[in-house]
This record gives structure tokens, sequence and C-alpha cells, in this order.
């Protein structure tokens, strides 16, 4: 008689079993279906140890063996390990479990002695989410190389595992070909036997070789030029093979070229500084095999005429500045609007010492004051005389009464 199952739950469980199984594998399963399954198989196992470490501690009576062999396969340890399968926040591994409860359930009371691995019989052969190993996609083809070395060991097959990708080969940077089973760009074959096969590094400028000398090339890279089995720079300067700019000159480097700009003073140039310019630029003039900055300054044509300016050279070019005494305005060079200065207190012209100087004097009086009132023997003034010792000192040590003191000396 088949166990009976969670009452209402079991009709809700098995509408959702029949949709999942007439439709293609769900939207929600297709970023990594095959991983969820997998997680969840593996979160499931790890339950079934919790379960057998909590309640198979053993026992050595009849009467123990029987409760705990009835426990093993019961519904009470499935809802425990269910229970904790997937992780509060793992929205996937959710989903997965709602839409597969009666398989599993069904693989628990009925189809585990027969098909012991879980995972093959529900993420391969129920759900139909994963592939054997060495295998991808909606078939379970073959990857490059065979189901038992994919890609010939020597990289990983697009795939792998799951009903999804191209089963293309990713090789690892050593080694190409559509198996992975060939020497990459850059590589030649080192070693190799019916299983393994060992690539190794060319000569620097070599794209295919027969060895790691610099005369076994059999391929240059781009930028080099094979010349009886070794790669020679291009110099791509001197064949005109760059592309630079009008104002930028060309400089070779090792299997490539880089462009630069002239100097300031060329218009078009065959190399830097302003003694390789073709040309010389505006505000410029040939002196020789280089080009000078004219000085506009000094030709006889007035190059700033109006009133209160003076000509200022600079590097191509000249600038019209105001006179001293002058500046800018829409109208031209105008005279400058000087501040009147500000009447200065009655010792505005004290300097910072003597300040104090009399700040230490000031001080001194107010204290020297309240010391004879308080050297009569009066209790009031004698108060007054410490609070007042007291306060002006703190007083004193601020930063606020230098400034007022300050202010106050000099006027400010």
């Amino acid at each position: 008689m088949a166990p009976v199952i969670w009452g209402g739950l079991a009709s809700t469980l098995s509408w959702g079993l029949c949709l999942f199984l007439s439709f293609p594998v769900p939207v929600w399963l297709q970023s990594q279906p095959c991983n969820t399954c997998r997680n969840l198989v593996s979160s499931f196992s790890k339950g079934l140890e919790r379960t057998v470490r909590d309640n198979f501690g053993g026992g050595n009576t009849a009467w123990e063996e029987e409760k705990l062999s009835k426990y093993k396969d019961s519904e009470t340890r499935l809802l425990e390990v269910l229970e904790g399968v997937c992780s509060k926040s793992d929205f996937e591994c959710h989903r997965l479990l709602e839409q597969s409860e009666e398989l599993v359930e069904s693989w628990w009371f009925s189809k585990q002695h027969q098909a012991p691995d879980l995972f093959q019989w529900l993420c391969m052969d129920s759900l139909k989410v994963c592939c054997p190993p060495g295998t991808y996609g909606p078939s379970c083809l073959a990857c490059p190389g065979g189901p038992e070395n994919p890609c010939s060991g020597n990289g990983q097959c697009d795939g792998e595992g799951t009903r999804q990708g191209s089963g293309r080969c990713d090789c690892q940077p050593s080694y190409g070909g559509p198996a992975c089973a060939q020497c990459g760009d850059g590589h030649y074959e080192a070693a190799r036997n019916a299983s393994h096969l060992v690539c190794e590094a060319c000569f620097g400028p070599c794209s295919r070789c027969s060895g790691p000398e610099e005369g076994s090339c059999l391929r240059c890279k781009q930028g080099w030029a094979l010349h009886q089995h070794k790669c020679v720079d291009i110099d791509e300067c001197g064949t005109e093979m760059a592309a630079c700019k009008a104002n930028q000159f060309c400089v070779n480097t090792d299997g490539a070229y880089e462009c630069r700009d002239c100097a300031k003073a060329c218009a078009g140039c065959m190399g830097a500084g302003p003694a390789r310019c073709k040309r010389c630029n505006a505000g410029y003039r040939r002196d020789g095999a280089k080009c000078l900055d004219v000085d506009e300054c000094e030709g006889e044509a007035e190059v700033c005429p109006g009133a209160h300016e003076l000509c200022e050279n600079t590097d191509g070019s000249y600038r019209c500045a105001c006179a001293e005494g002058y500046e800018r305005s829409p109208e031209g060079c105008v005279p400058q609007q000087l501040e009147e200065p500000k009447p200065g207190g009655f010792f505005s012209e004290v300097t910072d010492d003597e300040v104090v100087v009399l700040q230490q004097m000031f001080f001194g009086v107010i204290i020297c004051a309240l010391a004879t009132l308080a050297a009569k023997g009066d209790m009031v003034f004698t108060a007054i005389f410490i609070g007042a010792v007291a306060a002006m000192a703190g007083y004193w040590l601020s930063e606020r009464s230098d400034r007022v003191l300050d202010g106050f000396i000099k006027g400010r």
C-alpha cells in the first residue's frame, strides 16, 4: 500500500507537476537549471547525513533496531530532510523543489533502491536539465575529444554536463584546434604521447615555430617578416606603411610603430623638436635648421596701438597688456581705481611685539588694583580678586582676547 502523503497538498503538487512536465524547461530554470538541480541533490544528501547523525546513534537491542529501520525510509525523515534543502534566499531552489516534490517522493518511497543515484535519476533522467560528464546540449552530444576526454583535457567544453551550450572547446592559452589537440599560436609541440600533449612558447615574435630558438620560426606575428627562419621587425616608418596624421611623426617600435605630435613650432615634421620641421608654423621663422619664435613686439609695425598698451611676446604669438597703473576694460586700458586707505586706530602704528607688551601691562594693572583692594582684608574684595585673576587668566590665554585687544589697540 502506498504511504499516505500530505493530504490536500498532494493534489496541488500533482497539478503543478503536470504543468511542469507539459511544457519545455521553464524560463526561470534556463539561467542555471543543471546547477540548481545539482545543488538541490547535494543539499538533500547532506540532509540524509544529518538525520543519520541525529537519529541513528546505534542500539544494542532488537527493539532499537526495529524502530530505527522504520525511521530510515519514513515520511518523517523525508520531511526533516526537505525542510532544510533550500536556504531562505535561494529562490530557484524553492521553485525547483515545488515543481519536483512528487518526483522526489516517488524516488524516496519506491525508486531509491533501483536508482540509488538521485542526481542521475532526478536531474538527468526525469527533469532532463543535466547531461553526463563529457556531453552537452538538449541531446547530450559528446564534446569534441570524446566524453571520456573532452577537449583533450586541454580546455573547457561549452555546456558540458548541461542541456545547454554549443559544445565548442575553449582551449587553454597554449593549445588550439577544435578539440584543443594542437599547439596554439606562439607555441610548439615539445612532447606528445597517446594521452597528453605538452606545448611550450616560441621565441618572442614567432607565431608558429619548430622549437624555442630564434632561428626556428615558421611564421611571424603581425609587424614582423620571416627571413631565413628568423622574424625581423618591419620598419613601418621607413616603408611608409604608417598612418600618422599631418602634424605627427612616426616612431618605429618592435613589431609596431607610434605616432607622436610634432613640436608646436612645426607645420608637419620628420621627427621630434623644432629642428625637424618640414615647415614653420605661423608665429615662427626659419633660422638655419630650426623654427624659432618670432618676436612680434620688436617689429617695426605697432601691434598694440591702444593707449597705455604694452606688447608682451609669447611662444608663437603675443598679447597686449595694460601698462602699470592701468587695467583692462571694454573701452581699453583705463586707470586703476585705487581703494582709499581705511582710517587706522589710535595705536595703528604699534608693532606686534609692542601689542604683546601692552597686553601684559593692561592685565598687570587690573590685577594689581584688585590685589590692593583685597589687601585691606575685605572678604568681598578678596573674592572678587581671586575670581578676576582666574577669569582674566583664562581670557588672556584664549585666542579671542588676542583678537579683541589687537583690534582695540590697532583700531582694526
